[in-house]
């Protein structure tokens, strides 16, 4: 899709067409659930997730200026803002609740993953919520440094120094696993 007819199909959502926010839905709707999968390996929150992300945009669309900055990395933050707030609610039930023994993925992880990626999603998953956002939207989700810094809410700089650790601490943990 040319980026003009975007912005006409952006105008019209923000002027309240349900027709041009589902259109919005359509273009943008795997790329979110893709982000959001592979930053909580579990597809069923995944869908969730990116259905609330679509949610609070509809109703924060006022907030949202085109001018400023592109609709995908917008939607991207809120998404991404949503996986905070799902591994903080996580980390809670985890004190709360004795941890059971769950070491079967759900079939649909064992049916889309091959062996190699379910490796290198198992080391992906080790790094910090922060590294692992990095390295998910800059190698997997193809944003610029400047739009994932942006999403992130960090400078450039502070970007490439997390991409940095989060890549020699991924390095580190598929060498382990591989051994």
């Amino acid at each position: 899709m040319v980026e003009e007819d975007e912005r006409q199909i952006i105008e019209q959502m923000l002027a309240g067409s349900d027709f041009a926010f589902r259109q919005i839905l359509d273009l943008h709707t795997q790329r979110i659930f893709n982000y959001v999968r592979r930053m909580t390996s579990n597809s069923i929150e995944a869908e969730d997730i990116a259905q609330e992300t679509f949610i609070r945009f509809w109703v924060s669309r006022d907030r949202f200026d085109p001018d400023r900055v592109k609709l995908t990395t917008w939607l991207h933050r809120i998404a991404h803002n949503l996986c905070i707030d799902y591994f903080r609610r996580r980390q809670l039930q985890e004190r709360q609740v004795p941890v059971q023994s769950d070491s079967q993925d759900s079939p649909d992880t064992d049916y889309e993953l091959s062996i190699r990626a379910a490796v290198v999603n198992k080391a992906l998953m080790t790094l910090s919520e922060r590294q692992r956002s990095a390295i998910v939207l800059c190698h997997y989700q193809n944003f610029s440094q400047h739009d994932a810094a942006h999403i992130l809410g960090l400078s450039v700089d502070a970007l490439e120094s997390l991409l940095r650790r989060g890549r020699s601490k991924l390095k580190q943990r598929l060498a382990e696993e591989l051994e």
